[in-house]
């Protein structure tokens, strides 16, 4: 038992909830903490009234210097009336991330305007529980409060959050329908030869070479993998630098509409023309102007330059999008020596000098004009007297904001950014998502399948909706399909088709206009390849099937990692539960844990199918995992590689199934890597493009390429997923690579894992 209520630890990314009672003395509480933490009281022993009192934020952002009870408002709770003669029940929760120094307090002091803060002792505290005896992972004499209950309504963070992925969508449920009786659709279509030509087999690849063999699939409807609510910090999307995008924003893709009347906006500029003939001098030097199109002059009125391209105040000239040097071309080529005086001194004149066109006072405004414009060089010496004279009475910079045209209109063109993006991987934008497969193309290919299917039942099926296509692109054979389809059997039974079809030698169909425009808009004319055939003409490829009722075993290496492995199997239950699917198997494979007893949690579990491995010696993942994978016995099952910290959505072991065809094809799914406090409810993070620890792939092709390399990778931390990734394709094997929508790695501290150490003090 710690001597007083405060609590510090080197430790990062932490969470502590302490449960105690403490003994009656003074009416109010204060909180501090590095960096949120919530203080929760009851008016007695009953833990069902417990009530927050004093708070140090909520988004990670907020924290205090230890004993600083005074930085929010929050932080002190409101008068509370204590009887000595009871006791009371109280939590505190405390989260904090890998900065700062790290600790929480609970303070109180007596309702005195002159009594201070003082960290509550020892001897007005005891124990909930004594946990001195017990693993890590039990818990359940931990009590289910309103303080762990308070953020946890359902649907009311997904309302909030503004990503759309956790909005709902029929693949996140298609699952559950009936697969259409393959008696039904087999023999609409003739079976062909399937071989893609970007396959290698045979090829021997160079280490981590197999990475540039690696194809993303397009998917359609949109599934919203992008992760928009990232991308104010990455824009890679888009395609162009953030210096550029920093400089000139969107503007290229505007088309500025010209004024309707130009002598209505001369007084948005620097010189003013005058009534006053006067005004005009001969010491105003020419301006030579290059006509352009309506089009750019408007843009340079927006961005910057007048009507007859002469440069407005230097400030402004950062936000045009034009070179400096032509500029200076454009507006006579001037050199150093006959550039205007010091910019303060120049501001300073250009005021005045509008406050005396105002005054219409023609000579005093032809005399300050002269000063405004360009100063001819007269007497060196006198000059630079002039200069150090000026420095030492300078008056501060005098800025000009430009002047907003109201009635200034544009034009756009309908853009999509998507068309703009390759098949290929691209391990710099982790914002992108899936990509997404035009809706006239997804719609041929249904039609076309729908047509033979009816002609094959009589009109037996309707379609009720589009639930998923996905393709995979192959520019010299024509392209393979995965169709995914809800359908009404006779106007009542609700029957779902998941089956690939292949197309051979047909690419898409349309002539692709919009995209070539929109690859012409961003990069410039490029010539584009010609389409094939307008409709498709499709078959089933040859072997390449999927089994729906092929066991997925998920392998998981543990070592000493209690409360991830808790939640693991939690997660495992739930999985279950809502899926209710026989066809699934977890096998936990433990270097000898001594923080929980794994294999009585696994019995005392709901799991349908488990299986326990007991390793000795250090953790090593990769022959952790091969001692699960030899533990399987059916070589027509998938194994699925997988991690401790992994938050599955319900169509994990479906999608694995679908995406998984034996000799043919192994999965890599891509999983969103949350940020520090982030939760699948609140899903801040990035997807994980270049890891590919995250395997589905048939028992049997496994064993053909060797299995997992227990030789190079033993104590070593990263590589031994790339190292298969080259075996994989060396075998001849696809690799298909998705962003799966709500499919989360969790962040986690690596205090304890294998290959660290902790310091005895």
């Amino acid at each position: 038992m710690r001597h007083c209520l405060g609590v510090a630890d080197s430790e990062t990314h932490n969470s502590l909830s302490p449960l105690t009672l403490v003994s009656p003395h003074p009416p109010g509480f204060a909180i501090g903490a590095d960096d949120n933490a919530e203080f929760w009281l009851s008016q007695g022993k009953n833990i069902s009234e417990l009530q927050l009192m004093a708070s140090v934020g909520k988004t990670g952002k907020e924290w205090t210097a230890p004993g600083e009870f005074g930085k929010f408002k929050s932080q002190k709770s409101r008068l509370v009336k204590l009887s000595a003669a009871n006791k009371y029940y109280f939590e505190i929760l405390h989260k904090q991330d890998d900065k700062g120094t790290d600790h929480v307090e609970v303070a109180w002091r007596l309702d005195n305007p002159e009594a201070k803060f003082t960290i509550i002792d020892s001897e007005f505290l005891s124990l909930y529980v004594d946990e001195t005896l017990l693993k890590m992972d039990e818990v359940g004499h931990i009590p289910q409060t309103p303080a762990t209950r308070a953020n946890q309504m359902p649907g009311q963070d997904a309302l909030e959050h503004p990503a759309d992925m956790l909005k709902a969508d029929h693949r996140d449920t298609i699952y559950a329908l009936p697969l259409l009786r393959k008696s039904h659709v087999r023999r609409i279509f003739p079976e062909c030869r399937y071989k893609p030509s970007y396959v290698v087999n045979g090829f021997k690849l160079q280490r981590y070479q197999g990475l540039n063999f690696v194809r993303l699939s397009f998917v359609y409807p949109n599934d919203y993998t992008r992760l928009t609510h990232m991308e104010s910090l990455n824009k890679c999307i888009y395609q162009e630098s953030e210096l550029y995008l920093k400089r000139f924003g969107f503007s290229k893709y505007m088309q500025m509409d010209p004024p309707e009347d130009e002598s209505k906006i001369q007084g948005m500029y620097l010189y003013v023309r005058c009534g006053s003939k006067d005004l005009q001098t001969d010491k105003r030097p020419e301006v030579t102007k290059e006509r352009g199109n309506s089009t750019t002059e408007a843009s340079q009125a927006q961005l910057g330059f007048n009507a007859t391209g002469t440069q407005k105040v230097s400030l402004n000239t950062s936000k045009i999008g034009r070179d400096p040097q032509k500029v200076e071309e454009e507006t006579g080529k001037r050199t150093p020596r006959e550039q205007p005086m010091h910019e303060n001194q120049w501001l300073k004149q250009v005021d005045s000098y509008i406050q005396q066109v105002r005054t219409d006072s023609s000579h005093q405004a032809t005399q300050k004009e002269e000063h405004v414009t360009i100063v001819e060089e007269e007497n060196e010496e006198e000059e630079e007297e002039e200069e150090n004279d000026d420095d030492l009475f300078a008056s501060p910079p005098l800025f000009y904001d430009p002047v907003v045209n109201w009635k200034q209109t544009f034009k756009a063109r309908n853009v999509d950014f998507q068309a703009l993006r390759s098949d290929r991987i691209d391990l710099k934008c982790n914002t992108s998502g899936n990509l997404l497969l035009q809706e006239k193309e997804a719609s041929m290919v249904v039609q076309v399948f729908l047509k033979k299917l009816n002609q094959k039942t009589k009109g037996r099926f309707q379609l009720e909706r589009i639930v998923n296509v996905e393709k995979r692109q192959d520019y010299l054979r024509g392209s393979r399909y995965f169709l995914e389809l809800e359908l009404l059997e006779q106007g009542k039974r609700r029957v779902r088709f998941s089956e690939y079809v292949y197309a051979r030698g047909w690419h898409g169909g349309s002539s692709r206009e919009e995209e070539a425009n929109m690859k012409e808009l961003a990069w410039g004319y490029r010539r584009h390849l010609m389409t094939s055939k307008d409709e498709p003409v499709l078959c089933w490829p040859l072997s390449f099937l999927w089994n729906p009722r092929a066991v997925v075993h998920f392998i998981v290496p543990v070592k000493n990692q209690a409360r991830w492995v808790k939640q693991f199997i939690f997660d495992m239950e739930e999985l279950f539960r809502i899926t209710k699917d026989p066809y699934f198997n977890v096998i936990i494979v433990d270097y000898s844990s001594d923080d929980m007893n794994i294999e009585k949690a696994l019995k005392q579990s709901s799991l349908h199918s488990y299986q326990y491995l007991r390793l000795s010696g250090n953790f090593e993942r990769s022959k952790g995992l091969q001692a699960g994978i030899d533990k399987v016995k059916d070589s027509h099952s998938i194994i699925f590689l997988c991690d401790l910290h992994i938050h599955f959505p319900a169509e994990i072991v479906d999608s694995v199934r679908k995406h998984c065809v034996e000799g043919k094809m192994a999965f890599a799914p891509i999983v969103m890597r949350l940020k520090c406090g982030a939760t699948p409810q609140q899903p801040d993070g990035y997807w994980e493009i270049n890891g590919f620890g995250l395997l589905g792939i048939y028992k049997s092709d496994l064993v053909r390429i060797g299995g997992m390399n227990t030789q190079e990778f033993r104590d070593k931390w990263g590589g031994e997923d790339w190292e298969l990734l080259d075996r994989i394709f060396q075998a001849g094997l696809e690799v298909e690579r998705l962003y799966i929508r709500n499919f989360f790695h969790h962040y986690h501290s690596r205090r304890g894992m294998w290959n660290r150490r902790v310091l005895q003090i």
